[in-house]
């Protein structure tokens, strides 16, 4: 029975293979056509995210720091023990460094607050762009995303030419408030401090500020001005046109924008490199690489990382689709 069903099995899959090779039905071209198109792209995939991810998992779980050697989760108990001790109320009783806590609240909270920051000021320049006729209005959605196509370490340096202590803007401030410009700076400070966190900010709202206002650019496109027209017809100011009428119809994109900015910020690597103002998850990998060259350690941390970046963007997504829905 097993024979004759391998036997089928193959039959089939053969049979089909033909069919893609030579179709003949117009439902066989069309299958052709999908398996040309997702060739490319499944290649791509498996040479560029699989077998890495693959690799970095293993190393992850090696025991050797520098090779794939053996099998151990001490990496990862490592990680969780730190997190644990970490926390304020339960991690007195922990016995860990808690520096990986402190990279992973880092990343979390300054993500965040980056997120939203960019998402809102997103959502103003989406919404001028879109309601008013501005004047050179290519030119200022050419300005608008031009940091898109900018690598963090190139952000970071144009921080450092603006805020730096011999920046233009730090000096021309410090020459009006008739200030030394180190007090001023926004670079060079001691990591951790308000200023050099300040600074790291900006760079990431750059970065940001554009990726999603193009999103929300889209979601405007589809949002009913007939509502806004009668809304503001009958006494309703711009603030409550836009809570009650507008931002339910950008709801969704703004889901979105939020996904695709708090991965962003996630990810940020050279912006954060350069300016070494607040240990985070990808400053944090520059670390074990460069001192000691801790591989196992650096490729636990980017597993977790993907791990949450993955939860949180299947979570963030099945919301936007429930709201699309509703």
């Amino acid at each position: 029975m097993s024979t004759l069903d391998d036997r089928e099995l193959v039959g089939r899959l053969r049979s089909r293979s033909e069919r893609l090779i030579a179709p003949e039905t117009e439902r066989d071209r069309e299958r052709r056509r999908i398996v040309a198109l997702v060739t490319p792209f499944l290649a791509l995939a498996v040479v560029g995210a699989f077998v890495p991810l693959v690799y970095l998992v293993r190393m992850s779980l090696s025991e050797s720091s520098a090779a794939i050697q053996g099998l151990q989760f001490g990496n990862f108990r490592t990680l969780a023990l730190s997190v644990v001790a970490y926390l304020p109320v339960v991690g007195s009783g922990v016995s860990a460094d808690p520096i990986y806590g402190e990279v992973v609240w880092n990343s979390l909270w300054f993500g965040a607050a980056t997120t939203v920051v960019s998402v809102a000021v997103g959502i103003a320049i989406a919404h001028g762009l879109e309601n008013y006729d501005l004047p050179r209005e290519g030119l200022l959605v050419t300005l608008i995303s031009f940091p898109i196509s900018l690598p963090g370490i190139v952000v970071a340096f144009m921080i450092m030419v603006w805020f730096a202590r011999t920046g233009v803007l730090t000096n021309f401030f410090a020459a009006i408030a008739g200030m030394d410009p180190v007090d001023l700076a926004l670079t060079g400070q001691p990591p951790g401090t308000t200023l050099a966190i300040a600074g790291l900010f900006l760079g990431y709202c750059y970065s940001m500020i554009p990726r999603a206002t193009f999103l929300l650019r889209g979601s405007y496109a589809e949002v009913n001005t007939d509502a806004e027209e009668a809304a503001r017809a009958l006494g309703a100011t711009p603030w409550e046109t836009f809570r009650y009428v507008t931002f339910p119809q950008i709801r969704p994109g703004v889901v979105g924008a939020l996904i695709l900015t708090f991965r962003t910020a996630l990810a940020i690597f050279g912006t954060v490199l350069v300016l070494k103002a607040l240990s985070v998850i990808t400053f944090r990998f520059q670390q074990e690489l460069s001192t000691g060259w801790n591989l196992s350690m650096a490729s636990a941390l980017a597993v977790a990382f993907f791990a949450f970046t993955l939860v949180f963007t299947f979570v963030g997504l099945r919301y936007t689709s429930a709201e699309v829905a509703s």
